[in-house]
């Protein structure tokens, strides 16, 4: 019998890039075959994050459709777990509480023996977090997935409700699973999860999963997710001194205003924001700082704003990641009184200049630096500061080297490979 052919469309994320990765291992494992020209089945992990974007798989899945009336689309993920009525013309929708039955689901469809289109059960009944996924043979990088699920039921987020409860993968699994990546090639191993600093494994917590990866495998380098200010620790700051750290942090602060932060129901002040990032630039010098950023959110008044932006010019970061708010049905603060449109996209706008203005200036700095850079698959070489470096000579791909940054433009760098060079 010739294998199902199929191929994985994968929204949002790096937890849905891990999530794919393993959807398709599984899938070759039990005899279906990858495709990326006309496939039998499609597969759209989607995401929830935001409506639009429930609404941009929606669309992608009626255009499969028309496209291929006699191909299997079947929907997962966030959107199929919270959105699930939002599906109507696809063939099933397998949400988060079932994605570990998908390749049978199918085989099932095939054989005639489904009779139901949508499979979908209480989320937060679910314990485990599906571990193997993450990794596509010939990439560079590989995404951990170390922990799932959120307790933390912020206002404008729904993600609760898509993936269930904070739950953690074992430090005995993760340490054998990065050696398993390490003997397949890989060089850097990012961990992902929704709410990473909610890692917990008995009375470990996220520094001694650290701790055991850095003394108990050999990967090269070491890269983290989103974290919260209150969740960049001594301890932790203490672990990047060792240089398979990769001194780049994702912070997920939302909001510098304490009052828009309790209105958001995170779990920190302005003071703590303030304190997070100066302490990353005191104790490890030279890290790019990329920030998550809310513009617009519901009752963020014009002078709250105003001093948001006010201190975020006197902070030490490097780039942010602007999200103008939008309104998610079924979060509390979809409730509440919103913005017109056009504050949000003027406040978007102001926030997003700042950005760029930050990431220029952070970029001609690195002109003259000594960076260790690997070659990823495609093109280009990311230095493990996270900044992306063209070469001025061919870089095999999976290979680390040391660059001198030669030249900046528009934000961009370009280096010349010092080979036998150390940093």
């Amino acid at each position: 019998m010739t294998p199902l052919s199929f191929q994985i469309h994968t929204f949002g994320c790096k937890v849905n890039t891990y999530d794919s990765g393993l959807i398709q291992a599984r899938l070759n494992d039990t005899g279906f075959m990858s495709a990326t020209a006309e496939p039998q089945v499609h597969i759209l992990n989607t995401c929830a994050v935001t409506r639009t974007a429930t609404l941009d798989a929606v669309k992608m899945a009626r255009r499969l459709k028309i496209k291929n009336p006699f191909s299997l689309v079947v929907v997962t993920g966030c959107a199929a777990q919270v959105d699930t009525e939002e599906f109507p013309g696809v063939d099933l929708v397998v949400a988060n509480s079932h994605k570990a039955e998908l390749s049978n689901l199918i085989r099932q469809y095939y054989n005639g023996k489904l009779r139901e289109r949508i499979h979908k059960s209480n989320i937060f009944r679910k314990e485990d977090l599906e571990g193997g996924g993450g990794y596509e043979p010939g990439h560079t990088r590989a995404f951990l997935k170390i922990q799932d699920g959120c307790d933390s039921f912020c206002t404008f987020c729904v993600i609760p409700f898509a993936r269930g409860k904070s739950r953690s993968l074992t430090r005995q699994d993760l340490v054998r699973r990065v050696n398993e990546l390490v003997s397949s090639g890989v060089k850097e191993v990012v961990f992902t999860g929704v709410h990473i600093g909610d890692y917990v494994d008995g009375e470990g917590r996220l520094e001694d999963l650290l701790s055991a990866i850095l003394s108990d495998t050999a990967v090269q380098r070491i890269r983290l997710s989103s974290l919260e200010p209150i969740e960049v620790s001594e301890r932790l700051l203490q672990l990047y001194l060792d240089p398979r750290m990769c001194r780049h942090f994702h912070m997920s602060i939302q909001s510098t205003e304490t009052r828009v932060l309790h209105a958001m129901k995170r779990q920190y002040d302005a003071a703590e924001v303030e304190n997070s990032l100066l302490r990353i630039a005191a104790q490890v010098p030279e890290s790019f700082v990329g920030m998550d950023v809310i513009a617009g959110f519901p009752g963020e008044s014009d002078e709250e704003f105003r001093q948001g932006v006010e201190r975020l010019e006197q902070l030490p970061w490097t780039r942010l990641h602007v999200f103008p708010y939008s309104s998610r049905p079924g979060t509390y603060a979809a409730r509440l009184p919103q913005l017109e449109p056009s504050v949000i996209k003027r406040r978007a706008e102001i926030l997003r200049d700042l950005s760029a203005r930050r990431l220029e200036q952070s970029a001609a700095a690195q002109v003259g630096t000594l960076k260790r850079a690997l070659a990823l698959r495609g093109g280009g070489l990311l230095s493990r500061d996270y900044w992306s470096i063209e070469s001025a000579e061919p870089v095999a791909p999976n290979e680390e080297v040391t660059l001198k940054v030669t030249s900046m433009h528009a934000g961009r760098l370009r280096g010349e490979a010092i080979y036998g060079a150390a940093t």
